[in-house]
């Protein structure tokens, strides 16, 4: 039985059921199974010995090494959470399960504490003119507004945010290519709209930055107080399923196999966060999508000669770079190969042939999902989660936009009898 439905969204219902009736004893141990384990072992090894390479010949190889690390941790942690915001939100829709949205909360609420920490020691001072280094702190304007309908739309008709698609690429989902070829072109759409939308209001839009607002502790106790009041909404009005409630004792299939507790793996989520950050740079999985899909809309000579601001604002950056290897890039393909290794492992490496359906789904949500995120700034992982994070309004805005262009977008669609 596959874990997606006909809209290639991860259905977490089933995939809890397949786990109460197959995950809770040592014969589902992944050691058990040869060809599963051998496999996983060589992509293991793989990406071990790339980390390996690129410490000693990358350049800078100190940062393209810890971006491939972060990356492989947060594939993995997203693939054993099944950390999918659109997933996460139909469980909510359809059975009023809090569990999900609770480990985003989590996320958020890690991110917010770590953020703050940081932003002590890079920059006493909030309330001047400056901003932090490289925090996805951007504009507030109606095209945030139009960029987030259009990302939650692109979520309900291709089945994922880009985040989720990549991992979901590590399990052989049939639609997460086309969702990525389709964001491509979707990117495109966006440079050549970039240029009107950014004269009509993105150029006069505030930048809110809370800190600078209510300075770090009011900012930090701002925060929290909207996530506990959105924490205490769920946890009165959800519903929470009955579970097997057995703890499971063989340790290689609670961590292998078993799913992983929403607020686990929204807690890691949010540590990695942190850790890019202070490391690296937020946390964002488009901008090598974003790079790339520029420099071949301009070696076609499809963009105008200025793309008015882009490069100016905080975000996932889609600058050109002529460099092979980027941060960006080896900490996306981390993340798909640590799902690869997890999905096998876990039993959920199931390649299948795409039908046409899933075909259209994916190319169409794609581009919706590009559209959205260069004129948004970034996705759910960098403009929501790494704008959240650094107390920028505009991860909140974008964070409710999406979630009214996915609910309108699966309200419509099972209307007129489409699976989303």
């Amino acid at each position: 039985m596959s874990l997606s439905d006909d809209s290639g969204a991860l259905d977490y219902q089933r995939a809890r059921e397949q786990a109460a009736a197959a995950g809770f004893s040592a014969a589902a141990s992944p050691f058990d199974i040869p060809w599963r384990f051998s496999g996983a072992i060589a992509i293991a090894a793989a990406l071990v010995a790339a980390i390996v390479l690129v410490g000693r010949h990358g350049d800078p190889a100190p940062q393209l090494q810890l971006s491939l690390v972060l990356g492989a941790a947060f594939g993995f942690v997203l693939q054993r959470a099944r950390f999918c915001f659109l997933c996460i939100w139909r469980d909510w829709l359809d059975r009023r399960d809090p569990r999900g949205l609770l480990g985003i909360l989590t996320a958020l609420a890690v991110g917010i504490a770590g953020y703050t920490l940081i932003f002590g020691a890079w920059l006493p001072e909030p309330s001047g003119t400056r901003l932090p280094p490289t925090a996805h702190i951007g504009p507030v304007s109606p095209a945030l507004l139009l960029a987030g309908l259009a990302f939650g739309a692109g979520m309900a008709i291709s089945g994922s945010c880009l985040s989720a698609h990549l991992y979901r690429l590590g399990e052989g989902s049939p639609t997460s290519p086309f969702a990525l070829i389709g964001a491509v072109g979707g990117f495109i759409l966006g440079f050549l709209s970039w240029n009107g939308l950014y004269l009509w209001t993105i150029s006069e839009a505030p930048v809110l930055w809370l800190p600078r607002q209510f300075g770090y502790g009011g900012a930090l106790l701002t925060g929290v107080a909207v996530i506990a009041g959105l924490a205490w909404f769920l946890l009165r009005s959800g519903s929470f399923p009955d579970g097997d409630g057995r703890p499971e004792r063989d340790p290689l299939v609670a961590i292998f196999v078993r799913r992983w507790p929403a607020w686990l793996g929204g807690l890691l989520v949010g540590l990695i966060g942190v850790a890019a950050y202070l490391r690296l740079s937020p946390l964002g999985v488009t901008a090598e999508l974003g790079s790339r899909s520029r420099q071949l809309a301009t070696s076609l000579d499809l963009l105008p000669s200025r793309l008015e601001g882009l490069d100016s604002f905080r975000g996932c950056a889609t600058v050109i770079r002529d460099a092979l290897l980027t941060p960006n890039g080896l900490f996306i393909a981390g993340l798909v190969a640590s799902a690869v290794v997890a999905a096998l492992l876990s039993g959920e490496f199931k390649p299948r042939l795409p039908k046409i359906g899933q075909v259209l789904r994916g190319l169409t949500g794609g581009v919706l999902l590009g559209w959205g995120t260069v004129i948004g700034l970034g996705c759910t992982v960098g403009t929501l989660l790494s704008g959240i994070s650094a107390g920028a309004a505009s991860g909140w805005v974008f964070a409710a936009s999406l979630l009214v262009g996915a609910t309108i977008t699966i309200r419509l669609g099972r209307r007129f009898g489409l699976a989303l």
